[in-house]
């Protein structure tokens, strides 16, 4: 084994690293365990008699064994790095029991990890730990992973100086020197801890894991838990180039997935969000896990359900939507019960693949005027986020939430804040206590305007204009080319969909705000058309509803000469239909530039245009509606629940004929 390392790391060969080098103990830690065959233990160390037990107030092993351990860290970027380097000597940490010969009960070590989870920072898991008279491997590896939880950051720990606790290098120590006697699921899950505190992987406490790792892999006899664990921590400190991460995925293929259970395929989720399967290679298998899960998706609780959402995210899209369908029925029982965080994840994955169900949002708004007082700020504001993003205007959800934001207005930080009024501007929604909430609005914006980021504060003020909110207290400081310069890309200049915004704000302050006086956008930042594809200011009119209005219209006038399609207005905006009329009444013809005394915008409205449960145009569709009216058009609005209802030709002629001269008698043709 120690050969086939050496193969495996070449490192090792330079360094001349042992596979087990001589070490002494970080402290008078004790380990209670099983002897090896023929070694008769001692009762009250870890001593075997052949190494020569010596108790003088306690055990101690002979002095020459005394020596300094030391822990190295590193920072994952550019490459492994020491950072820094902390000691322990022999006789100044804690004492630690690891047991495998009477174990823990598993009501004790659901105990430990429960007050383990409620530790809210790594002091206080050191003190739980020094507390545990006798723990488990896995009791000691989970340790080991809270203090990960509260210190990891993103390339390296926040403070560092944690493993310079005895604590944790006393308990480093007894996972070093009986690397051995660990259990498969103690040994892959310190691995994998001290991976997450960022351990210098050439240490002799990662070298010796790793490589009896390598070992228990050999066997083949680790479940598919374990396998997971492993191929995270390899992934970790090789990449996926490990050649034991190619034999963790193959021993995993191997296995039956129609006999997983749930916590197997949650291990599986987990160990595939490492990004191993952004190789195609691996596709097949994502695909057969998918499968497999919809099938247990009715026995999942709040938890696995938050969990395997989360986790579909990151992975490549194969085959996904039917899964997310599924966990999407099964979170509707859940919503009371998933915690703030989950319920989080939950949301935030529904809109990442644009899918909501009516029953969920039926158990949403049943939920949330009991939680908009109380849960996390970050919780509700993915709620009112998920409606607006799903065009789902519900008045009992949103009047929930502005209730309550103007009650803990302050608990909001800038993003949330500017997402809760960009939820309102989409839907065009305006709640009974619109009054309060933009009072608090302009107080926040008054009191924290550095703090907002440049684009979530032009997010902010557009979609106030929406609901006819204007914010000219404000917008002056937008156009000042100090911001326009905040707002630019590095090397590309400003986007075109915020160049579009900054358009239509000052479009909105010339139109409807005439005693504005303060700065202008300047031209070069101008837009020639809100409409464009993807994201725009403007929805693309119904192809289907668009031909039928057409057709009607070629009837009615007499030939499709006398009306535009999809004309661009100099105001950006695009019309779906314009008729033109001279000062008698008579069309002209589409062509025709000369005498045109009214011009008519035929607003060709399909479903997209349009919030779901209460029926109302979205803000776009209104601001636009609103802004040709003040251009002078006259505005002749057609909606798809009208027009459905119509079943013959002459229905439709006779119906545009209402819309569009309603006070004109026709004449039959």
């Amino acid at each position: 084994m120690a050969l086939k390392l050496i193969q495996r790391y070449p490192l090792l060969r330079q360094f001349r690293i042992q596979r087990y080098p001589p070490v002494g103990p970080v402290c008078s830690t004790r380990l209670l365990r099983t002897s090896s065959v023929g070694e008769p233990s001692c009762g009250v160390c870890s001593c075997t008699s052949a190494g020569g037990c010596i108790q003088t107030q306690g055990c101690k092993k002979p002095q020459q064994d005394c020596g300094r351990r030391n822990l190295t860290t590193i920072i994952r970027e550019p490459s492994f790095i020491a950072s820094s380097s902390v000691g322990l000597h022999r006789d100044s940490g804690p004492e630690f029991r690891l047991t495998q010969l009477h174990p823990p009960t598993a009501a004790e070590e659901e105990s430990f990890q429960k007050l383990l989870n409620n530790c809210s920072s790594s002091q206080q898991v050191l003190t739980l730990l020094c507390s545990a008279e006798i723990m488990s491997d896995t009791m000691a590896a989970a340790g080991l992973h809270r203090v990960a939880d509260l210190e990891q950051g993103d390339k390296s720990l926040k403070d560092p100086r944690v493993l310079e606790n005895d604590t944790i290098k006393a308990l480093c120590f007894q996972l070093e020197q009986d690397s051995r006697r660990l259990t498969d699921a103690g040994l892959v899950s310190a691995l994998l801890a001290c991976t997450r505190l960022f351990l210098d992987p050439w240490s002799i406490l990662m070298v010796r894991l790793v490589s009896e790792s390598q070992e228990r892999l050999d066997r083949g006899k680790m479940t598919l838990g374990q396998l997971c664990t492993l191929g995270h921590a390899m992934m970790a400190i090789e990449g996926p180039n490990s050649l034991m991460l190619v034999q963790v995925i193959k021993q995993i293929e191997k296995q039956k997935n129609a006999q997983w259970s749930l916590a197997d395929l949650t291990a599986v989720y987990r160990f595939m969000q490492t990004g191993v399967v952004k190789y195609k290679k691996y596709w097949n298998l994502l695909k057969a896990i998918h499968t497999h899960t919809i099938k247990l998706t009715p026995h999942m609780d709040p938890a696995a359900v938050s969990g395997l959402l989360g986790a579909l995210m990151t992975l490549p899209e194969t085959k996904t939507m039917p899964l997310v369908i599924s966990l999407c029925k099964q979170a509707v029982q859940h919503v009371p019960h998933f915690l703030d965080e989950e319920l989080t994840t939950v949301l935030g994955a529904l809109m990442h693949f644009g899918h909501s169900d009516h029953k969920f949002v039926e158990a949403l708004e049943r939920y949330v005027p009991t939680m908009a007082f109380t849960s996390d700020p970050e919780t509700v504001t993915k709620v009112i986020q998920f409606f607006g993003r799903r065009n789902i205007l519900s008045p009992t959800v949103f009047d929930a939430i502005a209730e309550s934001f103007v009650y803990r207005a302050s608990d909001y930080n800038t993003s949330q804040v500017a997402r809760h009024i960009m939820a309102l501007g989409k839907l065009g929604y305006l709640p009974p206590n619109a009054g309060e909430v933009f009072r608090k609005v302009e107080s926040i914006l008054q009191s924290r305007f550095s703090q907002f980021q440049p684009r979530t504060l032009l997010n902010l003020l557009h979609s106030c204009t929406l609901v006819k909110r204007y914010p000219v207290n404000f917008v002056s400081k937008v156009f000042s080319s100090y911001f326009l310069q905040q707002l630019q890309d590095h090397g590309t200049g400003i986007d075109w969909f915020v160049q579009a915004q900054l358009t239509q704000l000052h479009m909105t302050l010339q139109l409807e705000c005439p005693y504005y006086k303060g700065p202008r956008l300047l031209p070069e930042h101008h837009v020639r058309t809100f409409l464009m594809s993807g994201r725009s200011l403007e929805t693309p009119v119904d192809v289907q509803l668009y031909n039928s209005v057409q057709a009607g219209l070629a009837h009615l006038l007499g030939g499709r000469s006398f009306f535009g399609s999809k004309v661009l207005t100099p105001y950006c905006y695009t019309l779906d239909v314009e008729l033109k009329l001279d000062e008698d009444g008579f069309m002209l013809p589409a062509s025709h530039n000369k005498d045109v005394y009214k011009r008519m915008a035929v607003c060709i409205d399909g479903q997209t245009r349009f919030t779901t449960i209460k029926r109302q145009l979205l803000g776009k569709e209104a601001i636009k509606q609103r802004h040709l009216r003040l251009l002078g058009y006259e505005v002749v609005q057609i909606p798809y629940y009208e027009f459905e209802k119509l079943q013959t030709k002459s229905e439709v002629v006779e119906y545009l004929h209402q819309k569009l001269f309603p006070h004109t008698y026709r004449l039959n043709w």
